[in-house]
């Protein structure tokens, strides 16, 4: 089915046919065909095409989705589910009552949030650290991903939590770049090999490894690089810095691809996935280009995606930008790797015009953004599709459902792109639901997205968890879960005493 077709055919679902089929006809956006060079997509010349495009396009409406994609059925029990909670140690079922405690009502949480800076880190280390954070070094983060593996989580997002945002300009980008490389190379590739070669499951059934790369980190007053990277010299020559450090990571994971598809010539998804993080919605233009120049140098045709990108489906604007994205690598020749997310910064955007007005425009916009990229990438076998890999990142049972239930359609049983997909929860978060999809619903492609560093940056990972995701940690967490965790402590203290 051609790109045009498909693009056509979701509109016709956003009901906006005739504005996208507009859009198809426009002129394309300038690259370089310099080989070896990026593609740029902003030259001096055209540097508003994808913003004037953009406002083109009507706003999306998400009232007329299908049944079964706004109701689907619930993977997650009506009762809080704590069966994963015997997997835990002692000290991370009391960090789960702390965390449950903290939780208890929308009062307790608020108090939480404001009293949290001013926690020492060593109380946070012995009190919820070890739950919700990787480590801070690598061998720590290795045997977090062993721990995760004991558990059915075969395979993690690292995240290096150091960027130069907000105020802090006191990192390394080189050091950042070097560190995520090691990362790649010491820690995730080995991992999912091992756990291919010793798993004795079926090798696509065996997830990538994926390591977070946050533009904010890769240069020095990130901030305005991204805002003006496009508007002044300056910030142009540092954007140019910026690409080319997140490039050297790019290279390394591609080029360990390409041993790894000589190695396991059956696997159809590969073994390790670079993913660009989202940051506030007035940086998000800088992070769209540096998204696709990334797309345009290592997601060739008719290979396994290196570089997934991020769209943000609490954005109005986000299936707009979603099927000009597709239409942009079919015309330029490469392949999308996208993560879709609801949106961590939905509580701080200071502009409300961008996002959608309700919690169910959201939700159904999500839903309607991953099925469409389910049936980009399931319509193809091997690695063809334009849309060739896709992170399902969300702790609401509702889409992770959608996304279970279509891929056990029979009519998939053997298509090995199924691999391309992937189901991701915060570490720490929404723990229940990620049990149940591994041990009741049988699903392999589950990760777990790993924070690790120094601990005052993964101190305000932590917070930011808290600020902009303070309703799921809520209605996954609260009272349900003090009980659950005394519950399992009273447990074992009888098992102790009989």
């Amino acid at each position: 089915m051609s790109t045009i077709i498909r693009t056509a055919r979701f509109s016709t679902t956003l009901r906006h046919r005739p504005a996208l089929l507009a859009l198809t006809t426009r002129p394309c956006l300038a690259l370089s065909k310099v080989p070896g060079h990026f593609q740029n997509f902003h030259d001096s010349s055209q540097k508003k095409i994808i913003g004037d495009v953009r406002s083109q396009i009507p706003q999306v409406t998400t009232q007329h989705i299908p049944e079964s994609v706004a109701a689907p059925q619930d993977i997650s029990s009506t009762e809080f589910s704590s069966a994963h909670l015997k997997a835990y140690s002692a000290s991370e079922l009391l960090s789960y009552l702390i965390m449950g405690l903290c939780t208890v009502n929308k009062t307790i949480l608020n108090l939480c949030i404001k009293v949290f800076p001013y926690v020492p880190i060593p109380v946070i280390k012995a009190l919820v650290y070890k739950i919700y954070c990787g480590g801070e070094t690598f061998d720590q983060v290795r045997k977090t991903g062993a721990r995760l593996s004991d558990r059915g989580i075969h395979n993690m997002m690292l995240s290096l939590t150091i960027e130069a945002c907000d105020g802090n300009d006191k990192v390394d980008p080189d050091s950042i770049v070097s560190q995520t490389r090691q990362s790649v190379r010491d820690i995730l590739i080995p991992h999912t090999e091992s756990i291919i070669n010793t798993s004795g499951k079926d090798i696509n059934s065996i997830p990538p490894g994926y390591v977070a790369l946050k533009p904010t980190g890769f240069s020095h007053d990130a901030a305005n690089v991204l805002r003006y990277y496009n508007a002044n010299p300056k910030y142009a020559a540092m954007f140019d810095e910026l690409v080319e450090r997140a490039s050297s990571i790019c290279q390394e994971i591609y080029d360990a691809n390409s041993k790894f598809a000589l190695k396991y010539p059956n696997r159809t998804a590969p073994l390790v996935v670079g993913v660009i993080d989202a940051e506030k919605h007035d940086l998000q233009e800088g992070v769209y280009e540096l998204q696709r120049r990334l797309y345009a140098k290592f997601n060739p045709k008719n290979k396994p995606v290196s570089v997934v990108g991020t769209l943000q489906m609490y954005l109005a604007g986000s299936s707009d930008l979603l099927a000009m994205e597709e239409r942009l690598a079919a015309e330029h020749g490469y392949r999308l790797g996208l993560k879709l997310v609801r949106g961590a910064y939905i509580h701080s955007e200071k502009d409300r015009s961008v996002i959608h007005k309700t919690k169910e425009d959201t939700d159904k916009n999500y839903n309607q953004g991953i099925t469409y990229c389910l049936e980009s990438i399931l319509a193809h076998q091997g690695n063809t599709s334009v849309i060739g890999h896709l992170v399902v990142a969300s702790h609401n049972a509702e889409s992770l459902s959608l996304t279970t239930r279509k891929l056990a359609e029979p009519v998939y049983a053997s298509n090995s792109n199924k691999s391309n997909i992937v189901l991701g929860q915060l570490m720490g978060m929404a723990d229940n639901i990620t049990y149940n999809l591994i041990k009741e619903y049988k699903i392999d492609n589950v990760i777990k997205y790993v924070p690790w560093g120094p601990p005052l940056e993964t101190k305000h990972y932590l917070l930011r968890r808290l600020e902009e995701n303070g309703d799921a940690v809520k209605s996954d967490n609260g009272f349900p879960l003090v009980k659950a965790v005394v519950s399992e402590m009273m447990a074992r203290f009888k098992s102790v005493l009989l």
